[in-house]
């Protein structure tokens, strides 16, 4: 069975559920009303796991763990980091992260997040990619929602920076280099 967590104990899966949707109600309550806050907040998130899945390949791979598989792994999550660096650039040239106190809540619970991310993916990698899903179909129903209710704005606007140079790099982002070796 292909689907993420298929065949495991749904509680571990409802506390993922759960932990998500706490989350997600606190910040709806704090950031309401501030979009590019909130953008700024999850695209600090998004960038977590990878960070985790990472940090808990290289560790595996230092006692000696370091077949193709695992090395391929690397890469991907290394990709998926810099892809979400570079939506953190965009929320941040937006404004995203002009407050020290969204600045804080996104690194306070990056940090715990972090933890909990190495903790799960080091103990079940199944169970830790339910948790990214989770987390990805909030950011796209909440991205989703806002371009529903902004598209003609947003085409208003010139295109930041960051997203520019992310766009014409020569490199396309190391996502399309990974994928080129068959992702």
């Amino acid at each position: 069975d292909c689907e993420v967590g298929a065949g495991l104990d749904e509680r571990f899966y409802d506390f993922n559920r759960g932990l998500v949707a706490a989350v997600k109600g606190f910040l709806d309550v704090f950031l309401e009303g501030r979009d590019v806050p909130r953008f700024y907040v999850l695209e600090t998130l998004a960038r977590v796991p990878y960070f985790a899945y990472v940090s808990v390949l290289h560790l595996r791979e230092t006692f000696g763990q370091r077949d193709d598989d695992h090395v391929a792994r690397i890469r991907v999550h290394f990709a998926e980091a810099d892809n979400e660096l570079h939506h953190l650039l965009m929320m941040e040239a937006l404004g995203g992260n002009a407050s020290v106190v969204d600045r804080c809540l996104a690194q306070t619970l990056a940090v715990g997040y972090f933890g909990y991310c190495c903790a799960l993916y080091a103990t079940n990698r199944r169970l830790a990619y339910h948790l990214s899903e989770l987390i990805e179909q909030h950011a796209y129903e909440t991205y989703d929602s806002f371009l529903a209710e902004r598209a003609d704005e947003l085409r208003a606007r010139p295109e930041p920076d960051a997203a520019r140079r992310y766009n014409e790099a020569e490199d396309a982002a190391l996502w399309t280099l990974v994928c080129a070796e068959g992702c």
